[in-house]
């Protein structure tokens, strides 16, 4: 049985389900609210937002992660770790196994789109077993269009089953969590796993297969438009603060995470924000904070009972607790959230060795080695008794969902750096003073000063320092931040042991950047010198 609105006539036959209970079309957020409480899913903040738990999987799985080895696409794919492959086979097995478990059960559409450039933009169709997870998915992407949703034909479909568990030995998975993208069949599926960033970063993968070989580079990165219709893009990995510092009160945001970037200029993938909320404040991120009301979904977050109100500060549950919501939360977003060609680009790095300067130029192929690159560094969590940083190289800033070889976006990259003379800047959020466990974490006050400083200009005319070991361009002086900061070595009690973790530092990039054996020479040279 059919409610909701405007149910398509291309249905869920199309997709192998037959005989489903009720099936619930693009409903709104105040409907699948009543749904979500109504069957017990999650709670109310006292701010209207609904809290859900995901259970034993609070973040991406990696290693359940497959594409279909099937032509022609296959010949097209960087295959690897990251890109795994499934026989289709397997596929056909493990998809009959979820149509079948689908019998009978109850279901929510929604039919949207990925993509906010209507020249570019994916249809897509995100059904759920779950009330919250179409919530989500009418949060975080674009859509739907209630007047045509009746004619809506999906090009790409993702089925996300939590409830079902795949049998790894049967159904050639690693556990009984997985997400396997079909693209000859125009397909995602997911099992075993109630961690909605997986329905968000499939469709990512597939706008990361689709558009390169459209001309159209896609990126994971956020991006904001100043008064003067200046944009900026900012990469990073989780945790460097793309989403934090590109809500900038004094810019307007165009997308917190995934776009791409044409011809006419960047454009948002989504309709919503998936932020971490973990130590969220009003007073660091207020545009955050007051997006998260009625319609917003928040992953296990803790809910004290009464009087409902969100502790953003504890980490029990995980520290990659997450909210997502609608663009339109944001009060200065752009909608549609479509922008010019960038004039500045910044990549993003939380550097807790405390070797990288807070604030570098980069030239053309600086850019490119450092995208190709795309450094951060994680720390071990105390759990395991572990206080050494580690890097981690993720090319492009986002490594787990390229499909293509990583030359092929940093190509792209380079074409449209050339073409619109966008600056670039290599940013670092990470420490300063000494490594993680030894100096302090620069202050984002001091971050947002220096973003907002190279993107007004403020910079273009400051006196430069060159790096000895990075070789990067770093203004020596910048408004409303300390100038002591900008040279990291003069911030260290023991300028040797500085030395020594700068080299360390320098020589993991040179070992990560061997893998690029196709690159450039000219590109290659501008690397860290050990």
């Amino acid at each position: 049985m059919n409610t909701g609105v405007n149910p398509s006539h291309y249905g869920l036959e199309n997709h192998g389900i037959r005989n489903a209970g009720v099936v619930a079309w693009n409903l709104g957020p105040a409907a699948l609210i009543e749904e979500v409480l109504r069957r017990r899913e999650g709670k109310l903040s006292n701010k209207g937002a609904v809290v859900v738990h995901t259970g034993q999987r609070t973040g991406r799985s990696p290693r359940d992660k497959f594409i279909v080895r099937a032509e022609p696409s296959s010949q097209h794919i960087a295959w690897g770790e990251v890109n795994a492959p499934m026989e289709p086979e397997s596929f056909e097995r493990l998809y009959r196994h979820m149509a079948g478990y689908l019998q009978g059960a109850d279901l929510y559409v929604q039919d949207c789109f990925a993509g906010a450039d209507p020249d570019h933009r994916l249809p897509v169709r995100i059904i759920t077993e779950y009330a919250w997870h179409s919530l989500f998915a009418r949060s975080v992407f674009v859509g739907p269009d209630l007047a045509t949703c009746g004619t809506h034909v999906p090009d790409f479909t993702v089925i996300n089953t939590p409830k079902f568990h795949a049998n790894q030995y049967e159904d050639g998975t690693n556990t009984e969590a997985f997400v396997v993208v079909n693209f000859e069949r125009g397909l995602v599926i997911i099992g075993g796993t109630s961690y909605a960033g997986e329905i968000k970063k499939a469709v990512f993968s597939v706008m990361n297969y689709l558009l390169p070989q459209r001309g159209i580079l896609s990126m994971h990165c956020s991006a904001n438009i100043g008064e003067r219709g200046d944009v900026a893009l900012l990469f990073g990995l989780s945790g460097t603060g793309k989403t934090s510092l590109s809500a900038d009160p004094q810019r307007r945001l165009i997308g917190d995470d995934e776009h791409g970037w044409g011809d006419n200029g960047v454009f948002n993938f989504e309709g919503g924000c998936y932020a971490k909320a973990i130590r969220l404040s009003p007073e660091a991120e207020p545009q955050i904070y007051n997006a998260l009301r009625f319609g917003a979904v928040l992953e296990n977050v803790i809910l004290h009972e009464e009087p409902r109100r969100c502790d953003y500060d504890d980490d029990s549950i995980t520290e990659n607790t997450r909210a997502a919501y609608p663009l339109e939360y944001i009060d200065n977003a752009v909608i549609p959230s479509v922008g010019g060609h960038p004039q500045n680009v910044v990549f993003l790095t939380c550097d807790a060795f405390g070797v990288l300067p807070p604030i570098s130029r980069l030239n053309r192929e600086q850019a490119m080695y450092h995208f190709l690159s795309g450094y951060t560094a994680k720390v071990a969590g105390p759990e395991r008794g572990v206080t050494e940083p580690s890097a981690t190289f993720s090319a492009c800033f986002g490594a787990p969902f390229l499909p293509l070889p990583p030359r092929t976006y940093a190509r792209l990259l380079g074409e449209k750096l050339a073409k619109h003379g966008s600056r670039c800047w290599l940013i670092n959020t990470g420490w300063s003073g000494g490594p993680y466990g030894v100096g302090a974490r620069i202050k984002i006050g001091y971050t947002r000063a220096m973003v907002s400083a190279a993107l007004s200009g403020a910079l273009d005319d400051v006196a430069d320092r060159t790096d000895p070991v990075f070789g990067l361009t770093v203004p020596t002086v910048c408004p409303d931040v300390p100038s002591k900061l900008l040279d990291p070595r003069s911030t260290w009690s023991d300028a040797k042991a500085y030395d020594e973790k700068a080299q360390a530092l320098a020589r993991r990039f040179r070992e990560n950047f061997e893998q690029f054996s196709d690159v450039d020479e000219t590109i290659r040279a501008v690397g860290p010198k050990v």
